[in-house]
């Protein structure tokens, strides 16, 4: 008590000329609260201290959220528009040059009227990110649709949450990241974590995962590694990479014969419990085992866990959801949830971790290709029509869904698609199977990139634009738990850079749509849009307000109008988001990875984060001390494994799969299964591991299957490829 006190009495102290800006980290689902450090004298960041106010972090910050600000002034700034000037160049950093925005500008609204005009309107595409806030991540579905008029827009989210998206929809009817606020995950019985490696990927919450176990009770990890996270579980399920449909289906076989089900909430508040009962009645925890390779006493003592617990939380992430039946992992392990009735009530529920800060609000208001304000479905012609009249256009012109992200790749090889706008993405390091990528972008006949950064990306673009950082901005972001908060601005646009929602303006206009985009007082104007046009819809933010957000930290959406204090957790009534106002227990068939192993590729390889890195790695290898902590990737290789193909711990080999190769070195340890190989994806060019991966994707939510393909180590001679 005494700490905590110390630490309220020195919250908001300042030093002369300096002040404090409250704000939220930049980088995972998290938001972290923290205040900047303001320089009053040059008006420039110069720190950052956590906040000890925002129930989510409770003052606790990782590496990167230490470090974040760093990024804000760094030297490699993007300073002013680029235009290369030899398209011949392409795919490389040469040939720009520095440029007015007025010249940028006009030959992009040039260019893309031209195109437009020879082959139509949606031989234009955006593709975007949701490390914005939801004022750019809605402005920008609604720049794609009305400013540029093309049906091709598509987000990085397909990569990193849609397949959560895909199955919390089907089984609840709604998509929110966790149906219960982030404070209560200490306060449960049991936490049932599947795919996430949390102690690197979402470091603080770990104290309030390890509380659970201070207090009694239980921690359960499904993972192939032996994480931090899985090292101090009571029970780690080892499985391999692809197997988790049959471990869920084996939970469910277990809590159903052993008595662990809730019959009054499953008859009374569920649909499709019968039919799932006959399907997982052959998933014996033996027949399991042969499947994931986790021992039966493992799987049979994880039921019993999970069964007898009085509340417990199933949580999963990448892992889980990055498989070609991502869909289908999350809603088979929502099933554990529904069949016994731990859901809808403080403590227990089903939580994703989101990987993109606004992983959540990024995929609610029309960044998807399917996809409109609200999270309404643009499958719906009511829903169609609803943001039709909202925006003031007529519904025919409203554009016809897209297609994903991936797929766009191949419309632009086909010359489908001959223009990409690209903000805040890099799928040059990010997507899968990257030498059709790669091929993809340097076949556009025109591409304009908005970063703050030069990125793998922009080195394929005939423009790039500089836009600013999330410390030069107002706006909101939704956080893991559904909570609405606020990021404010700290310093002034670096340079000449301009943020996202600017830009667009000023492209819309130029396009003549100009009367669709008047937003006098930039986020402010554009976020009371969002509350508008979202009104009615799943995602219903119309009662939320800047001044609201203030006075509560933070706002759980649905929240449906100004009276409304928002829903932290969902169900308490028992009503799902399904018409009927019932869940829906699914029957799911367990289908192996799309890739498996074979004698000429006989290991699995996986990927994943590593904690002094994010995403693809264009921002956090620019920060010294990220950089020096974790500079190179790395091959993780079981030391048995390593034994039998002659290979040593720091010797580098090379990697290969049906994709393609690349040179990396080994760490071997124990902490992975003998017949699986791990390496993390946030570096590009040659070491990027996305060169390998499998880009087979989930049917429902258009997934890559980035966690589970067969790979090769072929041992390299001495001095061949030996430095990449």
């Amino acid at each position: 008590m005494q700490k905590d006190k110390f630490f309220k009495e020195i919250q908001n102290k300042t030093h002369p000329n300096e002040k404090l800006v409250s704000t939220h980290c930049s980088y995972c689902g998290m938001q972290c609260g923290m205040n900047l450090r303001v320089d009053t004298t040059t008006n420039t960041i110069i720190g950052v201290e956590p906040r000890y106010d925002f129930p989510v972090n409770l003052g606790k910050m990782c590496p990167k959220g230490v470090t974040a600000y760093q990024q804000v002034n760094h030297p490699d700034r993007i300073r002013k528009p680029l235009i290369r000037r030899n398209p011949a160049l392409k795919g490389t950093l040469e040939g720009f040059e520095e440029a007015s925005w007025e010249e940028a500008l006009s030959l992009i609204v040039s260019k893309f009227k031209e195109l437009q005009g020879s082959y139509g309107k949606d031989t234009l595409s955006v593709y975007s990110g949701v490390s914005m806030t939801n004022e750019k991540c809605y402005l920008t579905g609604k720049f794609a649709r009305v400013g540029l008029q093309t049906r091709y827009i598509d987000y990085n989210g397909r990569f990193c949450m849609s397949s959560a998206a895909a199955g919390f929809n089907r089984s609840l009817g709604i998509d929110r990241g966790s149906t219960v606020p982030w404070t209560d995950l200490h306060e449960t019985d049991c936490l049932f974590i599947a795919g996430s490696n949390a102690s690197e990927c979402h470091p603080t919450s770990m104290f309030r995962i390890w509380e659970v176990q201070n207090r009694g009770g239980y921690l359960i990890v499904a993972d192939p590694r032996e994480t931090p996270l899985a090292r101090r579980a009571d029970i780690h399920l080892d499985l391999r990479p692809g197997t988790d449909l049959a471990l869920a289906n084996g939970m469910l076989h277990l809590l159903i014969k052993n008595g662990h089900i809730d019959e009054t909430f499953i008859s009374q508040h569920t649909n499709g419990f019968e039919e799932t009962k006959e399907l997982v009645a052959s998933f014996t925890p033996e027949y399991v085992s042969d499947i994931t390779g986790i021992a039966v006493e493992k799987i049979i003592r994880a039921a019993d866990i999970y069964g007898r617990a009085p509340e417990a939380i199933v949580m999963f992430c990448r892992g889980v959801e990055q498989q070609s039946k991502g869909t289908d992992n999350v809603s088979a392990y929502t099933n554990m949830a529904l069949v016994t009735g731990k859901i809808g009530r403080p403590k227990s529920g089903v939580a994703t971790f989101t990987g993109q800060g606004n992983g959540q609000g990024g995929r609610e208001h029309g960044q998807k290709a399917d996809q409109l304000p609200g999270y309404r479905k643009m499958d719906y012609p009511e829903h169609v029509q609803a943001i039709a009249d909202a925006w003031g256009i007529p519904v025919e012109e409203m554009p016809q869904k897209g297609i994903s992200a991936y797929e766009m790749f191949g419309l632009m090889l086909d010359k489908t698609i001959r223009a990409l706008y690209l903000l805040c993405s890099n799928p040059a390091v990010s997507a899968p199977n990257q030498n059709h990528v790669r091929e993809a972008l340097k076949s556009l006949d025109f591409m304009v990139c908005v970063d703050f950064y030069m990125s793998e990306s922009a080195e394929y673009a005939d423009v790039v634009l500089p836009t600013t950082t999330w410390a030069e901005d107002d706006g909101t972001t939704t956080n893991l738990e559904g909570r609405v908060i606020r990021h404010r601005q700290a310093q002034e646009w670096y340079a000449e850079s301009k943020p996202d929602w600017w830009i667009q303006i000023e492209i819309a206009k130029r396009m003549g749509r100009g009367q669709y985009f008047e937003y006098m007082k930039g986020p402010a104007d554009i976020f009371a849009e969002l509350r508008r046009v979202s009104k009615g819809g799943t995602a219903d933010y119309s009662g939320i307000t800047y001044e609201k957000i203030d006075q509560n930290n933070g706002v759980f959406w649905p929240c449906k109008d100004e009276s409304d204090p928002g829903t932290p957790h969902l169900f308490l009534d028992k009503k799902f988001y399904h018409p009927d106002g019932k869940a829906k227990i699914c029957a799911l068939p367990y289908r192996p990875p799309a890739e498996e192993p074979d004698r000429e590729y006989p290991l699995r390889l996986t990927t994943g984060r590593v904690v002094y890195h994010y995403l693809s790695g264009n921002q956090t290898r620019r920060i010294p001390f990220l950089k020096a902590m974790y500079p190179d990737p790395l091959l993780e290789v079981h030391p048995d494994t390593a034994k039998k193909y002659g290979i040593e711990h720091g010797e580098r080999v090379l990697l290969k799969t049906r994709r393609g190769e690349a040179v990396y070195q080994v760490k071997t340890i124990a902490a992975i299964r003998p017949d699986t190989v791990f390496v993390a994806y946030h570096w590009g060019k040659e070491e990027s591991i996305n060169l390998l991966t499998n880009p087979a994707l989930d049917p429902y939510s258009k997934m890559p299957e980035f966690k589970a393909c067969a790979a090769q180590i072929i041992k390299l001679e001495k001095g061949e490829r030996q430095h990449g």
